[in-house]
Parts: structure tokens; C-alpha cells; sequence
């Protein structure tokens, strides 16, 4: 798939957080649409790692196994 480096570096998608709460722990969902998994050639059960760089912004970043 060709997209424009315009396209990809400036699209958006709006997404909701998620919490689960159970009686002993809590987790908190982020999901993103097809789309940009599509984009960026994901795979199940590929993992990945959060980095925070600040309370505005996440970073996500494969991780090699």
C-alpha cells in the first residue's frame, strides 16, 4: 500500500480510553483503528512498548524479539 508520507504524517483518528475494573486491578484500553494498523503493517500478537514523553503524549514503538 502507497501513502503519501502528507497523508500518514497528518491523518488523525480519535479514539476513546478504555478502564476495566475488577476487584483487584484495573487496566486501561487504547485501541486504534484498522486503518492505521493496516498503515503500519501490524501483526497479532506483535509486541510493543509504550514510552511516555509527557502527559500530552505517548510514544509506541515495536519491540524486537
Amino acid at each position: 500500500i502507497y501513502i503519501s508520507s502528507y497523508i500518514t504524517r497528518y491523518m488523525g483518528y480519535k479514539t476513546k480510553v478504555q478502564l476495566i475494573e475488577r476487584k483487584k486491578s484495573k487496566q486501561w484500553y487504547i485501541n486504534f483503528p484498522y486503518q492505521v494498523a493496516e498503515v503500519m503493517e501490524f501483526k497479532k500478537g506483535e509486541d510493543c512498548e509504550w514510552t511516555l514523553i509527557d502527559k500530552k503524549s505517548l510514544k509506541l514503538k515495536r519491540v524486537k524479539k
